[in-house]
């Protein structure tokens, strides 16, 4: 049968050149490749696939600046939201937030170091806090009783790390000395070990260790100061503080040249220095000098950006000095001496640091060198 032949399509092929179905034909087109693009395809067809962007910046801890711009997207995407000086910055992983419930990173794993993303998501640096010594200034009405009852220590705690009395009456912007936990802070001396520090203080070895952050129990060093969970003074205290060896001014030199102090005397008998450059990002590099000869004591170095970094200092160096006096020198960017060597007065040590946000900056604001001394008075004090 020819079907062709049959009225409707008779009239159909008769009717090719109306303009009217033309017109009907093209909308139908239309509407069909416009139904399919990708863009307009039903939203649960792409969702399901989907990832959210999520590009975290700016979290160097110093500028106290958090941008988080989400974008959501139907595949990884190769730029963001941030400009190009923004994406540029080793500190600032971009993260990838699977659905609603993973994280993976997009950036290369070495460019952030697990402390970096820890503090990112609520982890290490948080916790690192909670086993640092701080000081705390006293606020208008406040008493020893009450701030010991604010920061979860007992008064003794307080009292001791201090060296007051329960009578002792103090004002508005008293610097205080406050430990992470209820306990009695020691200063190392030469033959202590961490058992005899234990078993004289009525401590835990493990304790001690973990909340100082010690590799081990052999981890400590003339002149190191260690917080004793739990201590207890012994009958007659002592107070374990190191005797004050009398030094003349002219004993130290100053660590930097030249000597622009940045922060007067705060915990723990230190002074703060830089170069002096107007801009304080200027002033990582600047060589730091050893205050007096000596015996470097121990180089500690961290790839961790946690502002708690060796309790805040960061990457340090300490020396013995022939008095037995110890200065120690912190937030330093690279070392230049290795423990056991000997070095001279005004020998260059280490590389200043301290940028926030960089590898072993530790708590700090800007480039510069953290200066304490134990065993005497800081002559730039």
């Amino acid at each position: 049968m020819n079907w062709f032949k049959r009225p409707f399509f008779s009239d159909l092929r008769g009717s090719y050149r109306d303009p009217f179905l033309r017109l009907a034909l093209i909308i139908v087109i239309l509407v069909v490749s416009t139904f399919f693009k990708p863009g307009m395809m039903p939203k649960p067809l792409i969702d399901k696939g989907g990832f959210y962007l999520a590009t975290i910046s700016k979290t160097l801890e110093g500028t106290g600046q958090k941008e988080v711009c989400l974008e959501k997207q139907t595949k990884i995407l190769s730029e963001t939201c941030l400009d190009s000086s923004d994406r540029a910055l080793p500190e600032s992983p971009e993260l990838l937030l699977v659905g609603k419930g993973s994280i993976r990173a997009s950036s290369p794993p070495t460019t952030f170091s697990p402390q970096a993303l820890g503090a990112l998501i609520g982890g290490s640096d948080q916790e690192d806090a909670k086993k640092v010594i701080t000081e705390y200034v006293v606020e208008q009405g406040e008493t020893l009783s009450s701030i010991a009852a604010k920061f979860n220590i007992s008064l003794n705690t307080i009292l001791l790390a201090n060296n007051l009395s329960k009578n002792t009456q103090i004002q508005p912007g008293t610097k205080l000395i406050i430990l992470p936990v209820s306990g009695i802070v020691y200063h190392v001396k030469s033959g202590d070990t961490i058992s005899a520090i234990a078993e004289k203080y009525k401590g835990k070895t493990d304790e001690i260790v973990a909340i100082n952050n010690l590799s081990n129990e052999g981890d400590i060093y003339v002149g190191d100061i260690v917080i004793i969970p739990n201590g207890i003074m012994p009958a007659a205290p002592t107070y374990a503080i190191p005797q004050s060896t009398p030094i003349a001014d002219s004993y130290f030199i100053c660590p930097s040249i030249p000597c622009h102090i940045t922060q007067k005397l705060h915990w723990y008998n230190a002074i703060d220095f830089n170069a002096g450059e107007e801009n304080t990002n200027n002033n990582c590099g600047k060589p730091i000098f050893a205050a007096a000869a000596g015996t470097v004591l121990k180089v500690k170095l961290t790839n961790s950006t946690s502002r708690w970094a060796f309790g805040g200092a960061g990457n340090n160096i300490a020396i013995l000095h022939p008095n037995g006096v110890v200065t120690s020198y912190g937030h330093i960017a690279v070392s230049l001496v290795n423990p056991g060597d000997k070095v001279s007065q005004g020998q260059a040590i280490a590389l200043m640091g301290g940028k926030p946000g960089t590898p072993g900056a530790g708590l700090s604001t800007g480039c510069h060198v953290h200066f304490a001394v134990s065993g005497a008075k800081n002559p730039f004090r």
